[in-house]
């Protein structure tokens, strides 16, 4: 199986820190967020990888990742998307890549604890997608469940502004072949993008989609709020304890917190 990793788009959301730079390089504590993914994908065993990028900013990949030795990566490919058309078409620059074997894709913020090599390594067709139970389910990709099959999923709604469950689909997801098949029959959402809730619903649709969830931490880094969570996860995970935390009692005589 090889490995996926999209890391492209302006990171308007946590604009001015994506200015100067791509969302996926910034600090998630003491390394760039783009080793996270890539980390994920080694540890599962999964070694050649292609990272896919665009944006003004797209360079700056190479002083970062160079040949990706230095993660565990034994073969190192990049792809460049020319334009913000959505996650399903940049995943299709991959084709060429994936040379008709599986795939496992993962955003490039998304940083998770979980061990999915069982998953890989049992995967034999169709599309896997983790599932994770998050608090705001309503910016991913939210699954329908039956309600009187729990296990079922009817169909997965794209950034529901009324989440029918607690769950997001991750940004982690496991392809056959045929994925690049299902993404030339798209047609660009009202957003103008070729969305990946579409593909999966296609999967689902022929059932041939499964999920799982995913056991362990799991943040996106996409907002402020999720970047400060993935930042106070790893340092926490790494042993690192603020000795001196900003609280009104250390606060200086004479200043207030109101």
């Amino acid at each position: 199986m090889k490995g996926v990793v999209l890391a492209g788009g302006l990171g308007t959301r946590l604009y001015p820190l994506t200015f100067a730079t791509n969302k996926h390089l910034l600090p998630v504590y003491d390394q760039p967020m783009i080793y996270y993914p890539i980390q994920t994908l080694v540890k599962a065993g999964i070694d050649e990888i292609m990272v896919v990028t665009g944006g003004p900013h797209a360079g700056d990949f190479l002083r970062v990742l160079r040949n990706g030795r230095h993660l565990g990566v034994r073969h190192l490919e990049y792809a460049y998307q020319e334009e913000e058309r959505g996650i399903a078409d940049a995943l299709s620059l991959c084709e060429e890549f994936a040379d008709g074997e599986h795939i496992c894709v993962i955003l490039g913020d998304n940083t998770t604890d979980a061990d999915i090599r069982p998953a890989v390594e049992s995967f034999t067709g169709g599309a896997l997608i983790f599932l994770a139970r998050v608090p705001d389910p309503h910016r991913f990709g939210c699954p329908v469940f039956d309600p009187n099959d729990p296990t079922r999923i009817l169909r997965i709604e794209e950034k529901p502004k009324e989440p029918k469950s607690p769950y997001a689909v991750t940004g982690l997801y496991l392809y056959d072949n045929r994925v690049f098949e299902f993404i030339r029959e798209l047609e660009p959402s009202p957003r103008g993008e070729l969305e990946i809730t579409d593909v999966n619903n296609r999967y689902l649709e022929l059932g041939l989609l499964r999920w799982v969830e995913l056991q362990g931490f799991w943040s996106d880094a996409g907002t402020f709020e999720s970047l400060h969570r993935a930042n106070r996860y790893w340092a926490e995970r790494r042993g690192y304890r603020d000795p001196d935390p900003i609280l009104p009692s250390a606060l200086p005589a004479g200043r207030s917190t109101h």
